[in-house]
């Protein structure tokens, strides 16, 4: 029951710190491990010893699967060189630096003890980088660089922890490290594809999104099980299955498995997110406690504590400004051809803070160690020191950098095109199959794929003080979907009617409403920001022929004064200046003058905007 108690308390304290952090706007990780610290010292409060099996097998795995399901392997692989230089080249150059230094301050620490302290310390948290890159906003770029190193980072940094152990046993020559890496890490790949390959083929013959769901929560651990037997890194075998299942999630998976799944793990994900950061902090009495059977002077304690965390942030910094070019060469700006900004650099150096499997990765250094008391503690003042210093600051250097956040409205029109494209090839399709269509079932999809088109476009922007078509359908459809609603319960009172058959008809408004919501909440951001100039995605031959001009807004459609019809936003012709409405609008004129004229491109007419639309290729500029 202590027990029970202990950890219903913990995952309430921990919700109600997600909470507070949300209201008073500071990263939940830092607030959490801020109060663990504080409450660790009640006397009223057990004692948590955190242990490494807890961490490495019941935490590590589901962590690091959560995560990589939800990366890009296509960005994975765009940004492999810079991923590959801070996930292993990094990891090895802090273990050996910080090394070095533990072994000139702390008296009568051998040397592999030193490295394998380095090596605690080395790696950056997937579940820190992750979550404080997204509450931060920061560029895309950097937050899927920070995430890939992050994902296999520990692969690196327990190696070489293992590697440094076994030198202070029994010594280990220098090219035994490089092997034991090599087979860890192709181990891990193996491991990761042969698990990939069964789930596959298994997910082909699954239709139950709960089974299918079910398999996901085994994966993470059978991979790593499996990998670890073998003397494989289990880390890269979770993170290599996870990476390929999520890209090839649309392919082997059922709609309902994929919604089910990603609102599973997003949950799961949550909690054990947070409850990572309370924990860590919910270990400082004790370590500190443990201190006084060292013989180390406090001073001296503090001083190696203090020039270890200098360290591992200098270190990393050191490493990413001298790897720049390196880092940046892969991928260049889309727009410019130029290399990212110094303060993406900047800001990839900075971002390093330290988590749970450094915690974790301490404990497994033996309980004989000389000083081991202190490491500890070292490793604990890295994980803490990280996490406030880099993360409180985050936010203030991402402001004074001007590094610029993903734009909402670069989003919606990359969306708007994106679903033009999708509607395109999905008409081709109507056209190539024969139907005997007497019930106009055909015009009816058409009309239904217009409609969602429209309203993709209308969250760029439309008439300040005119509510759009998408606007007005929202308010008006969720009015009805409440009245629906009240009166199901209303007739689910009486019982008239079964259960069954209530759940499913509120799960179907819950569904639309769900739809509703996300739409909405998407035009808001898009409302919320100022209109930034990049290019997205393709471009074409009409679109290089006729680029963006500097006009004023226009203020009307005279073919719809004309008519007598109103407008929701207006497009200029680039080749003949000619204003007409979008085709939100009930006229759809710039889109007749296309077909009238042929003339191929026309950009946004409204405020703040300069976008532009081949309507031949069906390209955005």
């Amino acid at each position: 029951m202590d027990i029970a108690l202990f950890l219903v308390a913990l995952a309430v304290g921990v919700l109600a710190g997600v909470v507070v952090a949300g209201r008073i706007g500071v990263p939940a990780p830092l607030l959490l491990v801020v109060v663990g610290v504080a409450v660790s010292f009640l006397p009223f409060v057990p004692q948590v010893h955190l242990e490494p099996d807890v961490v490495l097998l019941g935490l590590l795995p589901p962590l690091l699967y959560s995560a990589a399901i939800r990366s890009s392997l296509v960005d994975f692989n765009a940004n492999r060189r810079a991923i590959l230089l801070l996930s292993v080249g990094l990891v090895v150059f802090t273990a050996l630096g910080v090394g070095v230094l533990a072994h000139e301050l702390v008296p009568g620490l051998s040397w592999p003890i030193a490295f394998a302290l380095g090596a605690v310390v080395a790696p950056p948290d997937a579940v820190a980088a992750t979550s404080m890159g997204r509450h931060l906003g920061l560029p895309r770029r950097v937050v899927t660089i920070l995430e890939g190193e992050s994902l296999f980072n520990d692969a690196t940094a327990l190696v070489s922890l293992q590697t440094a152990l076994g030198a202070a046993l029994v010594g280990v020559e220098l090219w035994r490290v490089g092997l034991d890496f090599v087979v860890a890490a192709g181990g891990g790949v193996l491991l990761g594809l042969i698990a990939f390959l069964l789930v596959g083929v298994l997910r082909r013959h699954l239709r139950d999104p709960v089974l299918d769901v079910g398999m996901s929560f085994v994966i993470p651990f059978a991979a790593f099980l499996a990998a670890e037997e073998v003397h494989a890194s289990g880390v890269v075998a979770v993170v290599t299955a996870g990476l390929l299942l999520g890209h090839q999630a649309p392919v082997l998976q059922t709609a309902q498995s994929r919604i089910a799944e990603r609102i599973n793990w997003r949950t799961i994900a949550f909690l054990l997110e947070n409850t990572v950061f309370a924990l860590i902090g919910l270990q400082a009495q004790w370590l500190f406690e443990d201190l006084g059977e060292s013989t180390l002077s406090p001073a001296r304690i503090a001083g190696v504590s203090v020039a270890t965390l200098v360290a591992v942030i200098v270190l990393r910094l050191v490493w990413v400004l001298l790897a720049r070019s390196l880092l940046v060469r892969p991928r260049l700006d889309a727009t410019t051809g130029a290399a990212p900004p110094w303060s993406f650099t900047f800001l990839l150096g900075w971002a390093g803070m330290r988590g749970v499997v450094t915690l974790a990765a301490a404990f497994l250094i033996p309980p004989d160690t000389r000083h081991r008391e202190v490491l500890l503690v070292v490793a604990f003042t890295v994980v803490a020191g990280t996490l406030l210093v880099q993360g409180l600051s985050l936010p203030w250097l991402t402001r004074r950098l001007h590094v610029p956040a993903p734009d909402p409205l670069d989003d919606a029109l990359a969306r708007a095109t994106l679903l033009q494209q999708a509607s395109k090839a999905a008409v081709e399709e109507l056209e190539r199959q024969e139907h005997d269509d007497r019930s106009g079932v055909c015009d009816l999809i058409r009309q239904r794929l217009d409609q969602r088109n429209f309203a993709a476009w209308e969250r760029l922007g439309t008439t300040a003080d005119q509510e759009s078509p998408a606007a007005l359908y929202y308010r008006i459809r969720m009015a009805m979907i409440s009245a629906e609603r009240r009166r199901i319960l209303e007739i689910r009172r009486s019982g008239t009617v079964a259960s069954e058959v209530i759940a499913e008809v509120l799960s179907m408004l819950d569904v639309e409403e769900s739809m509703l919501d996300n739409a909405a909440q998407e035009r808001k951001e898009a409302q919320d920001y100022a209109r930034r100039r990049w290019t997205i995605g393709e471009t074409c031959d009409d679109l290089g022929r006729y680029p963006a001009v500097v006009a004023e807004p226009a203020s009307y459609c005279q073919a719809c004064l004309d008519e007598g019809t109103r407008w929701v936003a207006l497009r200029r012709c680039l080749e003949c200046g000619n204003v007409a409405c979008c085709d939100s609008s009930p006229r759809q004129h710039a889109t007749a003058h296309f077909r009238e004229a042929g003339h191929a491109v026309m950009q946004s007419a409204e405020p703040g905007e300069d976008w532009r639309w081949c309507y031949v290729h069906h390209l955005t500029a």
